[in-house]
């Protein structure tokens, strides 16, 4: 390949990357039912037309009984989009609601149900943001962990994650952890938040180092940790505003 040649094919591959996404693929809004108050299994808070796409069991309460998180997702066909630009043919953009159930009677009970903190698979040229293995339960606490990546549209590629717990009956926000990479330019950023301390750290680096060794900026956080209905769209989730300075720790 010549030198011109190739600068052709390098701008035309940058081009593909910065080529914006459709404006004009907009899907129409979802209804989200209410969930049944409680059930015998995750598939027992499957309305119809959802189905139970990814369960997790742990015990989230302290008393060595067995809950559930799950994850519904919608089946609507009319939310199953025909693509004419870049990106798949068809674009599933039908919702996810994540669900929280304890054990208690035999049966379990519905503590919360989101359908935002995921969001919808609405971008054609952005991967789908949710994967079965993105949640999970391990020791007291219910993990979401979303990931960012465009095929066109954008340089970022990001992974996200959320952790929260039961407490007094409800879902809580304990932590969020996000790793971003730049691909078109190597540099790197982690953000880490504990909502129990109030601590969070932020580290800048690049794909060339080391990430244990990028130092680390940590600040407190003001206010209240979030509620999950309060973080939103959790890709575009931007932790509190934080009080003072900081520095390396």
């Amino acid at each position: 390949m010549t030198r011109a040649s190739s600068s052709l094919a390098a701008a035309l591959f940058a081009g593909l990357f910065a080529f914006p996404a459709r404006a004009d693929f907009d899907p129409p809004p979802a209804k989200i039912p209410t969930l049944p108050q409680s059930g015998a299994k995750a598939e027992d808070f499957a309305p119809s037309g959802w189905v139970v796409e990814a369960k997790a069991e742990g015990d989230l309460d302290g008393d060595k009984i067995t809950d559930i998180a799950f994850v519904l997702h919608g089946t609507d066909p009319t939310l199953t989009l025909k693509n004419d630009g870049l990106g798949p043919d068809e674009v599933d953009t039908n919702p996810r609601i994540l669900g929280v159930a304890i054990a208690r009677g035999g049966a379990f009970r519905l503590v919360a149900q989101n359908a935002t903190l995921i969001p919808r698979n609405d971008i054609p040229t952005r991967d789908d943001p949710f994967e079965a293995s993105g949640l999970s339960i391990a020791r007291g606490a219910v993990k979401l962990s979303l990931g960012l990546f465009m095929s066109a549209g954008g340089w970022g590629a990001s992974n996200v994650s959320f952790l929260f717990r039961v407490r007094d009956g409800r879902l809580e926000t304990i932590g969020y952890d996000r790793s971003d990479t730049q691909r078109n330019s190597g540099e790197t950023e982690t953000i880490s938040v504990n909502y129990i301390t109030r601590k969070m750290s932020r580290a800048k680096g690049s794909i060339e180092t080391d990430p244990d060794k990028d130092k680390k900026v940590w600040t407190t956080l003001k206010g209240p940790a979030p509620s999950i209905d309060q973080i939103g769209d959790g890709l575009d989730f931007e932790p509190q505003p934080q009080l003072g300075g900081g520095g390396g720790r």
